[in-house]
């Protein structure tokens, strides 16, 4: 990241995705975490969209954890969280341009996968909540990008909006707070970390405003829109480097 230039796109970045994911439930790391790896590296960039998708769902849950379904929720959270280090070692160990291009790849799936609301046997009852939660947890150490695979989970077993972003805040910190267990904060100067904080704090609060005048599928919508042109931007990023 070179200069205030680098530093304001950070800042306008993290505030897009802090409004989202508080906007829709999921979103921080589909829509930023691209864009963070493409500023910051693969492993810096993926570790704040970690932290980042922590701290947002964490004040959204603050408001709506007597909501939460802590039945439902436990294969989901357990599976996740014996994937994490696998995620962990994948992020460590794969060159940067084949790192980049994977990311590129599964935001870009994934994005596709939730927007044509993919019906499958696989991912319903514990069996599917087991198969989400290991792929989520995979994903959301190796790439920043968890939220997914939990969307698809919920589609398949009939949730509504309501029932579904209290319970992808509840996930979003347990999970991201494992994915940073395994792999520690991310390295930035302390004017950075300033303008992320910052950039947090006004998107959690835009988001909430926004919450209450767009429809929520029209919301879901522009989420997977900005993460698939991420997705792709990142993947032919990768591309030229190999």
């Amino acid at each position: 990241m070179d200069g205030w230039a680098g530093e304001l796109v950070l800042g306008l970045v993290v505030l897009l995705g802090a409004t989202v994911q508080r906007l829709a439930g999921i979103g921080f790391a589909l829509v930023a975490a691209p864009v963070l790896v493409l500023l910051l590296g693969p492993n810096s960039g993926v570790t704040l969209a970690n932290f980042a998708a922590l701290a947002i769902s964490a004040v959204g849950l603050a408001g709506s954890w007597r909501r939460v379904r802590p039945g439902a929720m436990l294969p989901l959270l357990v599976a996740a969280a014996c994937a994490v280090p696998a995620g962990a070692w994948v992020a460590a160990t794969v060159p940067t341009a084949e790192l980049l291009v994977g990311i590129g790849l599964l935001v870009s799936a994934a994005a596709l996968l939730v927007l044509r609301g993919v019906r499958a046997a696989a991912l319903r009852g514990v069996g599917g909540a087991v198969v989400a939660g290991a792929t989520s947890g995979l994903m959301n150490s190796a790439a920043g990008v968890g939220g997914p695979a939990m969307s698809l989970y919920a589609v398949n077993s009939g949730w509504t909006a309501q029932e579904f972003v209290p319970n992808a805040q509840l996930y979003g910190v347990v999970v991201n707070a494992f994915s940073l267990a395994t792999k520690g904060l991310p390295e930035l100067s302390v004017p950075a970390w300033g303008l992320v904080t910052t950039a947090l704090a006004v998107g959690a609060a835009a988001g909430r405003l926004l919450a209450a005048r767009v429809p929520e599928r029209r919301a879901r919508m522009v989420v997977l829109g900005l993460a698939l042109a991420g997705g792709l931007s990142t993947l032919v990023k990768g591309v030229s480097g190999l």
